[in-house]
């Protein structure tokens, strides 16, 4: 085994890291366990330094450069990836923020793997973000703010250190137009995290609610605001713009390179195989150039290529399995059911739209 870190894409200790990832995907997937061994061995091949500049200790890798790093652990194993994500959601609007000396609490831990920190964001940019009264509120009080109500989902809580919620700010019983982003340590007092819920895919993620009973948290952890529309704000409001689409992309390659080995001894795979490839190869080419900044493809048809193709081609590698893929312990039906993540984690309406019209056999 390779001991030093993983410095670009084309390292060759990505290529080890990737196939220990697999190789531990299956029983994890079996188990439901959280990954904590898959999470210590990003740390120690470095992966979490990609994401945080070098002032903190990281290699400030290049969006290019991510992506690319995303798609071979996505390909490998989505769940740990996954969990990754939503880590670099917290380390990116950390970073982004004007809070000095939390970045110098935080960044330097969370760039080696000593800390470990998650996000709780969505209900601001979902439907729940329409209800009369916000799931989760914050009341101004001296010194810092006390937060009420819930985080619905919110990935690996139990694990972390820090969790970086959104709420809306309340002024005498009324919420407010405006909201701020905190970073509540986990043993705040009044911080309680449920049990994760039992999700199809990606079980393992230990994804689900984070309750909030009065918990007071000091303004020395808040992030931005209280400001109208605080996920607008530019503190690290890029995270997740493409980065779902990239998953997709990722696992939808690791089906299609399954059905690769399948055909090479069954030739009525190969046409279905190659078609598979070249849109796969496509859609990459439109990935990439979205990362350095090309214009020639919008986010949401992008998203939305990217749901169809890992359906189909998760779908492609069940069929090509046959029984023995139905089996749990197969990567196939493993596969199958980690695409279906994708039609609703952070799903823009229109991509949503969109998928069900073809699903429809609708032209769109």
């Amino acid at each position: 085994m390779t001991n030093h870190r993983i410095t670009s894409p084309n390292d060759l200790a990505l290529d080890e890291l990737c196939s220990l990832l697999a190789e531990q995907a299956i029983e994890m997937d079996r188990t439901g366990q959280w990954p904590a061994e898959q999470l210590r061995l990003c740390g120690q091949y470095g992966v979490y330094e990609w994401f945080i500049d070098p002032a903190w200790g990281g290699q400030g890798w290049s969006e290019e450069q991510l992506v690319r790093g995303y798609l071979a652990l996505s390909a490998a194993c989505l769940t740990t990836t996954f969990i990754l994500t939503q880590r670099t959601g917290a380390c990116r609007r950390i970073a982004g923020c004007g809070n000095q000396s939390l970045k110098e609490r935080l960044l330097p831990g969370l760039a080696t793997g000593e800390l470990f920190a998650t996000v709780g964001i969505s209900h601001l940019t979902t439907s729940r973000r329409h209800l009369a009264k916000p799931v989760l509120t914050a009341d101004a009080i001296p010194g810092g703010f006390r937060l009420n109500g819930m985080s619905p989902w919110v990935t690996g809580a139990a694990a972390a250190d820090a969790i970086v919620l959104a709420a809306t700010l309340m002024e005498r019983g009324e919420a407010t137009d405006r909201q701020l982003l905190i970073a509540a340590p986990s043993d705040t007092a009044g911080l309680r995290v449920a049990e994760p819920l039992p999700l199809v895919g990606v079980s393992a993620s230990s994804t689900g609610p984070v309750h909030l009973d009065g918990a007071e948290v000091s303004d020395e952890w808040l992030i931005a605001g209280p400001v109208p529309n605080v996920m607008a704000s530019g503190v690290g409001g890029t995270t997740g713009s493409y980065e779902t689409s990239t998953l997709a992309i990722g696992l939808a390659k690791a089906a299609i390179d399954y059905l690769a080995g399948e055909a090479a001894n069954r030739a009525d795979l190969t046409e279905p195989m190659s078609a598979l490839r070249a849109e796969h190869e496509r859609l990459l080419d439109d990935l990439l150039g979205t990362a350095r900044g090309d214009a020639g493809c919008t986010r949401e048809s992008l998203r939305q290529r990217a749901n169809s193709l890992v359906l189909r081609a998760s779908q492609a590698a069940l069929s090509a399995a046959k029984g023995t893929g139905y089996v749990v312990g197969h990567p196939a039906g493993r596969w199958c059911r980690e695409a279906l993540f994708f039609l609703v984690w952070s799903c823009p309406q229109p991509v949503s739209a969109a998928n069900l019209c073809e699903l429809a056999g609708i032209a769109v």
